[in-house]
């Protein structure tokens, strides 16, 4: 893991990208399935809640862009709440779960995201920072399901979070996919602060074919950057 204070910043083809995902939501949603199924294609049906924090990192390659995530599974229990609100900081993605065959754990994302927004110090808005919301167990029967498609979409809509998805970590439907459009959120994100920074510091500067400016631009996101 790079230390904080040996970051690199930039679009560098030759570095592999490091990001802290944190994955929030009710316990018994499926957080715990949903990254042993990423991590290790392993799914348990029997799992058992997790206690306090726990992490694993997993290689992926986005649009040809080599990522290491880091992903952190939090307890959802409350009692552990104190463990869980330090990890949140230094944040780079933030997935918000919730189980489609349980309503009371989809009207909790609001709480988990309030609580993410205070304890990581996010300051530019919810819309600036890459949220994914990700309904699990699609593989219920339609009798069982209790929040709609729609419902999901409308729910992203009005709390300014474009991207979401439902997933299956029993089934392995979505599960990849689900952190490949958390990364390339990240990504769109990072590229669209590095623009209206250049903006910024070069207003009348026109860039041409997708080139930078000469010499390395902070971004506003924390991009870590391993070799």
């Amino acid at each position: 893991m790079v230390e904080e204070n040996d970051q690199h910043y930039g679009r560098t083809s030759n570095k592999n990208v490091l990001l802290k995902i944190v994955i929030l939501g009710d316990g018994g949603v499926g957080k715990s399935c949903l990254m042993s199924r990423f991590i290790s294609n392993h799914f348990d049906d029997h799992n058992f809640h997790t206690i306090g924090v726990e992490f694993m990192n997993k290689m992926l390659d986005v649009n040809g862009k080599q990522y290491t995530l880091q992903i952190w599974d939090t307890a959802g229990q409350e009692r552990f709440k104190s463990l869980r609100t330090p990890f949140y900081r230094g944040t780079d993605i933030c997935i918000l779960a919730y189980a489609i065959d349980d309503r009371s754990s989809f009207n909790n994302i609001k709480t988990w995201l309030n609580e993410f927004l205070h304890y990581a110090g996010v300051k530019n808005g919810i819309e600036k920072f890459p949220f994914v919301v990700v309904g699990n167990k699609s593989d219920v029967s339609s009798k069982d399901r209790e929040v709609s498609h729609d419902q999901l979409k409308q729910w992203c809509e009005q709390n300014k979070i474009g991207t979401y998805i439902e997933t299956s970590a029993k089934t392995d439907n979505n599960v990849v996919e689900a952190f490949s459009v958390a990364v390339q959120r990240w990504a769109n994100l990072e590229e669209k602060a590095e623009r209206e920074l250049r903006m910024l510091h070069h207003p009348d500067t026109v860039t041409l074919h997708g080139s930078a400016p000469s010499g390395g631009l902070r971004a506003t996101c924390c991009s870590r950057f391993t070799d």
